[in-house]
């Protein structure tokens, strides 16, 4: 499986879309369109998950840099998100002093 960031999306660019997009170079296991948690409008940047290296590696060659609705877009390999710091909330306050 590899999972593919897709960048500089119209914001009018559904789940549809991107599908309609990527099936014709593999099996798609998973579209996510990114979207604001406060007003649920798309953000700009989707992730659609391939089952192929293979094939994931001739949608970013053929799709990269592809103008869908006036603007071109961004795939590549995604990068794993990067770990937040899970140490104290508090380090340094007051309440640590006492």
């Amino acid at each position: 499986m590899k999972n593919l960031f897709i960048g500089n999306m119209s914001f009018q660019t559904t789940e549809g879309d991107l599908r309609a997009m990527f099936e014709p170079y593999g099996e798609i296991n998973r579209v996510n369109v990114v979207t604001d948690r406060d007003t649920g409008r798309a953000r700009g940047f989707a992730f659609v998950e391939l089952a192929n290296d293979a094939e994931a590696a001739k949608a970013i060659t053929a799709l990269n840099g592809k103008e869908v609705d006036g603007r071109a877009l961004n795939v590549n390999e995604a990068r794993p998100k990067p770990e937040r710091s899970s140490g104290p909330r508090n380090s340094g306050g007051f309440r640590d002093r006492y």
